[in-house]
């Protein structure tokens, strides 16, 4: 199975959570690359049998809308029935935007396999193995 873990990061904290993910699917033998949402584009979804999604909550719970939110919005509906991952950080609020990122997948036909993995600010180690263990809900 190959893997594409996808993120924008602005401090840091959710590139520390792509990275601990990456770890997890290396681990379980399985192929992945990493991406910063800039260097992904839709030509590569058809590369790849499965994706985790990584983006901090932004202003009033949004996602980051300069180079994440138009590339997902690029890529989503082409992942109608691919097995899918969410992953972000939050400073404040109560993780909203997580929950309508979730329903913009279903919406999409995105097969979800899990609820978003959210942490509040920097990942601290029980954040980061959640990150890790994200790869254990991809079927072998």
């Amino acid at each position: 199975m190959r893997i594409a873990v996808v993120y924008w990061s602005g401090t840091g904290n959710t590139e520390k959570m792509a990275h601990a993910v990456v770890l997890g699917v290396q681990e379980k033998g399985m192929e992945v690359d990493l991406f910063r949402a800039d260097e992904f584009t839709r030509d590569q979804v058809s590369d790849y049998d499965g994706f985790v999604f990584g983006c901090p909550s932004m202003g009033v719970e949004i996602l980051e809308e300069d180079e994440f939110s138009p590339m997902f919005k690029d890529v989503l509906p082409l992942l109608e029935d691919k097995p899918v991952l969410l992953f972000g950080s939050y400073g404040w609020g109560k993780g909203e935007w997580m929950e309508e990122w979730e329903a913009m997948c279903d919406e999409a036909g995105a097969r979800l396999l899990d609820d978003g993995f959210i942490c509040k600010k920097t990942p601290g180690p029980m954040d980061l193995e959640g990150c890790r263990t994200l790869a254990d809900l991809f079927d072998l």
